[in-house]
């Protein structure tokens, strides 16, 4: 009798935590997974539609990020460019920068150096929808707490969720394992939500967790510390302190980035970074195109473009693949075109679990106050 009590005490207060939860925060919980599920396809949406996305492969050495960075320069000058992606053989090298406040990803032949386009986040739709992903379109600073506060908000709503769906009886797990299809659509969609919910929770729980990365720096500590059982591993941590030395004439970035090549040549992607005099020149390779995953990176002095420091991905801790990792499960990447339709499936069922609770909610309402009438 008490066992019983208990579990009805649990499941009553399990019920109020998920109804107000769930109504405060369903609209963005709606917002986040429909723009995910958008977002997920981007790649291929825009192959499909931009001729900007794809060159000729001349089967040569690419032009040097100094040379990039000038015809940058000369399109959009004072532009920031302190990034510039190497997207395959053949595509085109992109370069991130800041031009008169507005981030841009301007486009370029990375053999010929032609320019071919400018890319404007504040006008692109795919842009626009990973800024309201993840932040709203609210200043980042508020809007990345806005959507953290409400995935950890969700996730506690999928474990009350299933809290209120195990069944009081072990011998009915069976039939609450399945859509009454043939039943009134009132029911119909109370099924669909308690269901899906559940089949969809630990999945859900790993894309809500992958996406608080993005964040929160506990929760990349967290996945990090976790993934080497509590473990700081020494080698994971780049150079920062810079000893100034003399510049040599060569330009250090471009040696940084054909000794990269040289390091891994049989990869589709390069990147160079740079955060000035006082921070190494980063260079980074990933073995795919547009698969940001499998990350190697090198550092280069500044002024010398000597190698300070190399992180191979294989001599990366566990941890810190797993910080890695966490954009291509986010988005299901990791897993291919595979995971890209699971987690486009995924997000599509968690954007319809506000939509099924708020119905189910709506109608309960309605019908007390009929009976009270």
């Amino acid at each position: 009798m008490k066992k019983k009590k208990k579990n009805n005490t649990l499941k009553k207060w399990a019920g109020r935590i998920h109804l107000w939860l769930g109504l405060i925060t369903g609209i963005i919980v709606f917002i986040v997974a429909i723009t995910g599920c958008i977002y997920v396809f981007h790649d291929e949406i825009k192959d499909a539609i931009y001729d900007y996305r794809f060159v000729e492969n001349k089967q040569e050495a690419f032009m040097a990020p100094s040379k990039i960075k000038e015809v940058v320069q000369q399109n959009y000058p004072g532009a920031t460019d302190d990034f510039v992606l190497y997207t395959g053989k053949d595509r085109p090298v992109a370069v991130y920068g800041l031009y008169e406040e507005v981030p841009y990803y301007f486009y370029l032949n990375p053999y010929t150096g032609e320019f071919l386009y400018a890319q404007d986040f504040t006008q692109d739709f795919f842009e626009i929808v990973k800024s309201l992903h993840m932040y709203l379109l609210l200043p980042e600073e508020i809007g990345r707490q806005v959507v953290g506060i409400s995935t950890l908000i969700f996730i506690l709503m999928l474990i009350t969720g299933v809290i209120l769906w195990w069944p009081k009886k072990l011998k009915n797990l069976k039939k609450s394992l399945k859509v009454k299809w043939s039943a009134r659509w009132r029911r119909l969609n109370y099924d669909l939500h308690n269901i899906s919910g559940f089949y969809l929770h630990i999945l859900a729980i790993i894309v809500a967790i992958t996406g608080l990365y993005f964040s929160y720096d506990w929760v990349k500590e967290g996945i990090y510390y976790a993934g080497n059982f509590g473990e700081d591993v020494e080698s994971d941590h780049h150079v920062e302190d810079i000893e100034q030395k003399t510049p040599i004439a060569e330009n250090p970035v471009d040696i940084a980035f054909y000794e990269t090549i040289e390091l891994l040549p049989n990869n589709d992607m390069y990147f160079v970074w740079t955060e000035g005099d006082h921070h190494p020149v980063v260079t980074g390779v990933y073995p795919e195109s547009l698969d940001y995953d499998h990350q190697s990176n090198y550092y280069f002095h500044p002024q010398t473009a000597e190698l300070l420091q190399s992180q191979p991905y294989k001599s990366k801790s566990t941890g810190l693949k797993l910080q890695e990792m966490s954009y291509g499960i986010h988005t299901g990447q990791y897993f291919g075109m595979t995971g890209k339709i699971i987690a486009f499936i995924l997000s599509l069922f968690v954007a319809s679990l506000p939509v099924t609770g708020f119905i189910v909610w709506w109608g309960r309402k309605n019908r007390v106050k009929h009976l009270t009438r």
